[in-house]
């Protein structure tokens, strides 16, 4: 706990300061970490830079009582810059109204790991956050008892006071600061955390958004406004195809355009993409406006490379012709084999499901603003990992990386796009052609984040079950077929990974004698990115809409069936479903609980009024889902008309994420996560066609517009129990809500949809 005396938040930065979705560092793919002795790290111990729980780093006040807190997670609209400061100011008795929280720069020993993907923001510093909290609150009694000469026991901290009870003499914190700071940080055995009883915002909807307001009156900082004096502008002309490279160009008429400066080139890429820069030519000018214009007129003769020939429609026929063939066996119990054998036509079923290629199109695209001078290089962006991006200019600038200063900024968005950062990369790469101390923006347009990005994987999943006489699952073989994450880190890498496998693929709970579950090695064309939930997204909408197939052929109610599929409440050891991945956490702390998947489908189904009569051409589907450890069901109302044109009526979304520290964000992330998941199932997609996306903007990559969104949304929070491990909520929404859209459909028309996106019904 530093204490300021009428600091500047400036110059208390620089007094404090002394760094899929899966784990992921400067340097690549993390899937397991070790102990010294040989064992397994779990959760946050497995991640680089572990947490923090120091008072004095995290937490200053000021002689007027203004508590300041850091948040060393960026924030992308979760809300955590919000939550995590939360958590502290209600352990240490803080009046919310005095609290300012200020962002951290890119430093994981300091504050502990810094990368917001995987939804492990509040799983994994919920507890260091609770005892920073009260170990400031302990440092402040025991100040003010030492001032008053009374035994600690005799005093409490009640917001932004310490209070001795026998003799009601109070001091404010801003009074006590000084000697606080003198004060020994408690031992995490000597720590008193609240009682959940006792917990005055955890848990509650009594704190807004710390950026609310200037989000709302335009006065927030995103990476995009960023401004510094004497700035220049640049944007960037990529290979139009994944590993190509700029055979010649000619830059005369770029910079005969007025404003344009100089032409600078991008290093080609070279092996596995890794966060590495495409390549290309960097255009540099006094406005964005003229740098775009001279990207215009540059003559570049383009070696469109390795991947030429990627034609979208042609490699679907690829991952089609896979996924019907016997490939890499990562689940097997009983014999499948056996079980399709032995079974008769008629108790057969075979489905495949088709997802394309998606675009994070987060709504502020990739920017970097670097400056280097003969001290180092300061970074001004919106990142997801700045320690990823910390490490990518102190390579490539060749400098020590505490010679690199990044400072995060607010995302317009992330979804696991700006956890990359090769475009800080780049802004390097034109900071360093430029003179010294010139601040260089490198700004991506829409074009350039659609059709150079990374890109969620493609998939097709085919799964074949056998269903006997009385309605039961006998066998349950499932066939994906994807190119893999890995491909980003290790040249010619295919075949999905444990981690790949072990989102809604083989980590599936349901009572089945004979499982086998399978992967394809198929060869990436594209930079393979982690996207929102990441492989839950095409393993759930397959496993979800294959359970409402196989329910029809039973005969049976949907929402029946899939209850009694899943049996009876039961942890479950991931391990027994051959997941050792287990989103990096330990299995008996996070154990598959059959019976909190049970209570989401039971939620969303009582909020959505399953089993009501409906008007003709409206129908109700379900799909459920188990990603990044939290249990959510979604239930989506649908209106088909007579031409096939879908209308969203409504959706229920139940989430089960353990205790709930911030209710209005999680509210608020189901929300999200059910527009996003109607996006990306009635209207997004990537195509390629001779190695080039053919998408460029919003006209063509469609996200879901105002007037196609249901006009009722609601949620259902369901378990708050604090003596559960908390599990993520940013990323888990979305999985459910294409399979529950499509199995809608079928329920309103008896049409079934296996491929997305969906547009009309034919």
């Amino acid at each position: 706990m530093t204490i300021t005396s009428g600091l500047s938040r400036r110059g208390f930065l620089q007094g404090s300061i002394a760094a899929l979705t899966l784990a992921v560092t400067a340097k690549g793919l993390v899937t397991a970490a070790w102990a010294d002795d040989g064992s397994k790290k779990y959760g946050a111990d497995g991640m680089p830079g572990g947490t923090v729980d120091d008072p004095l780093i995290f937490v200053s006040i000021a002689e007027n009582g203004t508590v300041t807190i850091i948040a060393h997670r960026a924030e992308m609209g979760t809300g955590v810059r919000t939550s995590l400061p939360m958590v502290v100011a209600d352990e240490m008795e803080a009046r919310w109204e005095q609290v300012k929280v200020v962002q951290a720069e890119a430093n994981e020993d300091r504050y502990g790991n810094q990368n917001v993907d995987g939804s492990r923001s509040v799983r994994h510093f919920l507890m260091p956050m609770r005892r920073v909290g009260a170990a400031a609150r302990q440092m402040l009694e025991a100040a003010a008892a030492a001032r008053w000469s009374v035994p600690v026991s005799e005093v409490k901290a009640v917001q932004h006071e310490v209070v001795h009870e026998r003799t009601g003499r109070r001091l404010g914190y801003g009074e006590l600061a000084a000697d606080a700071a003198k004060q020994p940080v408690p031992n995490a055995d000597a720590l008193r955390l609240k009682a959940r009883e006792d917990f005055r915002y955890i848990g509650k909807d009594r704190v807004r958004l710390v950026d609310l307001e200037a989000i709302g009156k335009g006065q927030a900082t995103y990476g995009m406004d960023m401004r510094l004096p004497g700035m220049v502008y640049a944007v960037v002309a990529r290979p139009p195809v994944v590993g190509g490279r700029a055979r010649r160009f000619d830059a005369s008429k770029a910079l005969a355009v007025p404003g344009v400066i100089k032409v600078v080139e991008i290093p080609a890429m070279s092996g596995a993409p890794a966060f590495q820069p495409l390549g290309g030519v960097a255009v540099v000018a006094r406005n964005t406006w003229a740098a775009r214009q001279g990207r215009t007129a540059l003559q570049i003769e383009w070696d469109d490379g390795a991947n030429a020939d990627y034609d979208s429609s042609v490699y679907r026929k690829t991952l089609e012709m896979a996924a019907r063939q016997v490939g890499n066996v990562v689940r097997n119990q009983g014999d499948v084999v056996q079980a399709w054998n032995s079974a008769s036509d008629a108790e057969r079923l075979i489905a495949e499901y088709y997802v394309p290629h998606l675009a994070h199109a987060s709504m502020e695209p990739p920017v970097a603003t670097v400056r280097i001078t003969k001290d180092g290089a300061e970074v001004w962006t919106s990142v997801q990992n700045p320690t990823a991006a910390r490490a990518a200019v102190a390579a490539r600038l060749k400098l020590k990386p505490e010679n690199v200063k990044v400072n995060v900024l607010l995302l317009g968005g992330g979804f696991g796009r700006k956890s990359k950062p090769d475009f800080v990369d780049e802004a390097a790469i034109v900071a360093q052609a430029m003179p010294e101390g010139t601040p260089v923006k490198l700004v991506w347009t829409r074009e350039d984040d659609i059709q150079n990005g990374y890109l969620h994987t493609v998939s097709v999943e085919r799964l074949e079950a056998v269903i006997d006489r009385q309605g039961q699952v006998s066998s349950w073989l499932h066939r994906s077929a994807a190119p893999t994450i890995a491909s980003l880190f290790t040249e010619g890498a295919m075949g999905q990974k444990p981690f790949e496998s072990g989102m809604s693929a083989i980590n599936m709970p349901y009572r089945i004698p004979n499982v086998r579950v399978e992967t394809a090695e198929v060869p990436a064309h594209a930079r393979i990115g982690w996207f929102r939930s990441v492989a839950n997204i095409p393993h759930a909408f397959a496993a979800q809409c294959f359970i409402a197939e196989l329910a029809h052929r039973a005969g049976k109610d949907h929402r029946q069936f899939a209850l009694d599929l899943i049996g009876p409440a039961r942890r479950i050891d991931p391990s027994t479903m051959a997941d050792t991945w287990n989103y990096t956490e330990s299995p008996e702390r996070y154990p598959y609980d059959t019976g909190r998947l049970r209570g989401v489908i039971e939620a969303a189904c009582e909020g959505a009024g399953w089993g009501r009569e409906l008007p003709e051409g409206h129908g109700l589907g379900l799909a459920f889902c188990y990603s990044f450890l939290s249990y959510t069901a979604a239930v989506v109302e649908v209106a088909v008309d007579e031409k096939g044109e879908v209308r969203v009526v409504s959706v229920d979304m139940a989430m089960d994420c353990g205790p709930q520290i911030n209710p209005e964000r999680i509210r608020a992330q189901l929300e999200g996560g059910a527009i996003m998941g109607l996006s990306l199932a009635l209207s997004s997609e990537i195509t390629f066609a001779k190695g080039r996306v053919t998408q460029s903007n919003f006209h063509d990559y469609e996200v879901l517009r105002h007037n196609a969104s249901p006009r009722t949304i609601r949620t259902h929070l369901v378990n708050d129990d604090h003596n559960l491990p908390p599990g993520g909520v940013g990323e888990p929404p979305v999985p459910p809500v294409a399979p529950a859209l499509c199995n809608a459909i079928f329920a309103a028309t008896g049409k079934r949809v296996r491929s997305l996106p969906v547009r009309t019904v034919a």
